[in-house]
């Protein structure tokens, strides 16, 4: 089966930066709902677009078309009396944004009784290279479509 709008596209993938320093591997395939629905980003769908189980590509993506420029408007000092005890470097947080969005933080950095929380994605700025291997493609059913997101194994679950 090739892939599809509203097909449920299985794919191991590497994500190294452009000197091949690995920055994420799968250790379980991920399954996304290929057809716009936002669940991959669009430079890897229209690259697999048509394909077939067994396709492997290698591509370059620059950081707008991958997880975006650093705003370093999402980047703010809060004084630590503010958190919880025991926030630590490296943590993640759920926040607003000014808009009423919902935010990931992450803690970088503690000093004294200020935490620097930047809102960035970890990959934002970068530029990329994926490693993709399509290993299945089937029809996604009618309730994946319709909550616009691939169910059970390696997919969301309710």
């Amino acid at each position: 089966m090739k892939i599809e709008k509203n097909t449920a596209v299985t794919l191991r993938y590497k994500v190294t930066d452009l000197q091949g320093k690995l920055l994420e591997e799968s250790k379980e395939p991920m399954v996304y709902l290929h057809g716009g629905y936002g669940n991959t980003l669009p430079k890897i769908e229209e690259a697999l677009d048509g394909k077939m189980p067994g396709f492997q590509t290698t591509l370059e993506l620059q950081p707008e078309d991958a997880f975006g420029l650093r705003d370093e408007g999402l980047v703010q000092t809060i004084p630590k009396s503010q958190f919880p005890p025991g926030v630590k470097v490296g943590g993640q947080l759920q926040g607003r944004r000014d808009d009423g969005q919902a935010q990931t933080f992450t803690v970088m950095k503690i000093k004294g009784d200020t935490v620097l929380l930047d809102g960035n994605h970890p990959l934002a700025g970068k530029a990329l290279r994926f490693t993709l291997t399509v290993t299945d493609v089937r029809a996604a059913t009618e309730e994946e479509v319709a909550h616009r997101h691939v169910h059970g194994e390696h997919g969301h679950h309710h």
